[in-house]
């Protein structure tokens, strides 16, 4: 019997578990993908939820390549701010902080459940109800919270202490009024019936049922924005991946209106264009550079969004606008998002990158089912032209970005990354180490991150501090990180070179893999 192969990485060895017994059974990358999401809702429950959305890159054994977007979808009609439910509260990651808005009127219409359900229609060979098996399993008979979990719980506390009903769910036994802890157990009943009713009775009932009839008696005008026609109008799409070439690497993303994929492409794009030796990693050029291609990506997502009304799509890699964006990079260089990633291939030759997020979480319950709601109406990072800007009936711009880079020596590498807006700079420096730098996966994985965002510049730990330092006078708005965090994103990628695969699970986000 031809022993079966294959890689998972995901962001909690649970996980991972779940896609590698999955594969094991004969099960394909998207069986595993789809089961370890489910598994993912339970043991990372602030970094993904049936409440929230995301995306699915997929390429199958035949080389056909789709993108399913389930992410969120802006209601169809806006209630008055001024009766909104619609707060902040600031997340605390030790080093900084970033301020989130929670409440029924943060919260969008939820595409994660219509997304898996579409998923394992078109894609999976096994019974749903075997890919969900291990979370209603763990949900119902509890899993215990390790460093990772506990600490993002932590970071994110004032929005379950904004809320009995999640409060109640995620509580600390030991320390009663408290979040739930590392060591302890969490058991989700509601979450596992839930679970259990979607398996036999699919995803109507959450799009036109008893569950999005809850879902709506607490997101409903005037607190929030949705309605059943929310509900039961939300579609998945299926997308062509925006395809480049990067010094003769074949790349594909998420295209918009993602605006993750696009702005890295914009970024490799621009670096491709000037050409000249690779500096050396690490060194005073090499951040300048990055931090410089961050700068002016960051600002022509701004600019095309808000002042000169773009669209976010391959009009942002015109010949025009590269070369405004070129020139300024050349010029100063010479003058020296809640989120969770499943990466998954088959020896089928399947390959499946899935990304997902419920934002931070809005604090709101569905009543009886165990689900809490997204935030992404509360996202400034999703929002960049202001709050309550947003156009009716429209899918939400993502940063989230799962992707392939086949590389001119046979390497396949199938990633994505968590991480807010730090995850088009975590990719592009993940892609960059590949290609530029000739990294293997975990090196690249791990190597430590810079990024540059409204005149900051972060550098992790492990980036030489002498060189950061050299740079004060160019940037002096500095924060140097003394050890890797999660603010940086979360990389879970796997390799496949013929017939050998690897996978790196990014430790910033409590990250594991499995090589079968």
């Amino acid at each position: 019997m031809t022993k079966l192969k294959g890689a998972v990485a995901a962001g909690h060895s649970i996980t991972a578990r779940t896609a590698e017994s999955i594969l094991k059974e004969g099960g394909n990358a998207f069986d595993a993908a789809v089961g370890a999401q489910f598994t993912a809702l339970v043991v990372e429950p602030v970094l993904t939820s049936l409440g929230g959305g995301g995306f699915l890159f997929a390429e199958k054994d035949t080389g056909k390549q789709e993108v399913y977007d389930f992410f969120v979808q802006t209601p169809i009609k806006k209630s008055k701010a001024e009766n909104l439910d619609f707060h902040p509260i600031s997340a605390d990651f030790g080093e900084t902080k970033q301020e989130y808005r929670i409440g029924a009127g943060a919260v969008a219409v939820p595409g994660l459940v219509k997304g898996l359900f579409d998923i394992h229609r078109n894609l999976c060979s096994f019974p749903i109800k075997r890919l969900a098996e291990e979370a209603i399993y763990l949900a119902r008979n509890g899993v215990k919270m390790n460093s990772f979990q506990s600490g993002i719980f932590e970071i994110v506390k004032p929005i379950y202490e904004s809320s009995d009903s999640a409060l109640d769910i995620f509580k600390s036994k030991a320390s009663p009024g408290d979040v739930i802890n590392e060591g302890e157990t969490l058991i989700q009943p509601e979450l596992a019936n839930t679970l259990e009713i979607l398996v036999k009775d699919g995803c109507q009932e959450f799009y036109g049922g008893e569950i999005a009839e809850s879902a709506v008696s607490v997101t409903e005008e005037p607190h929030g924005h949705l309605s059943r026609r929310d509900f039961e109008s939300y579609r998945v799409i299926h997308r062509e991946p925006l395809k480049l070439k990067y010094k003769g690497n074949s790349i594909a993303l998420n295209p918009p209106p993602g605006s993750g994929g696009l702005l890295i492409a914009f970024s490799l794009k621009l670096l491709e264009s000037l050409g000249g030796d690779v500096p050396k990693f690490g060194s005073s050029d090499h951040i300048i550079q990055l931090a410089e291609i961050q700068r002016m990506t960051d600002s022509a997502r701004v600019e095309s969004l808000v002042e000169h009304k773009i669209k976010m799509d391959e009009s942002l890699l015109d010949k025009e606008f590269l070369n405004l964006y070129r020139d300024q990079i050349l010029e100063r260089v010479k003058a020296f998002k809640g989120t969770t990633q499943i990466s998954v291939a088959d020896g089928y030759g399947n390959k499946a990158s899935l990304t997902s997020s419920n934002g931070e979480g809005s604090g709101i319950m569905i009543p009886g089912t165990g689900i809490m709601l997204n935030n992404m109406l509360g996202e400034e990072d999703l929002n960049p032209g202001g709050f309550h800007q947003w156009k009716p009936d429209s899918r939400v711009s993502s940063m989230m970005t799962p992707g392939l880079l086949k590389m001119k020596n046979n390497k396949t590498i199938v990633f994505g990354s968590g991480g807010s807006n730090r995850i088009r700079s975590a990719i592009l420096q993940l892609i960059l180490n590949i290609t530029d730098h000739d990294m293997s996966l975990s090196d690249a994985v791990n190597a430590p991150r810079v990024h540059f965002e409204r005149g900051k510049l972060n550098a992790e730990g492990g980036i030489d501090f002498e060189s950061v330092s050299q740079l004060e006078s160019r940037y002096p708005d500095q924060k140097i990180w003394m050890n890797k965090s999660l603010f940086f994103g979360g990389a879970h990628s796997v390799c496949v070179h013929g017939k050998r695969y690897s996978g790196v699970g990014d430790t910033r986000r409590g990250g594991a893999s499995l090589v079968l």
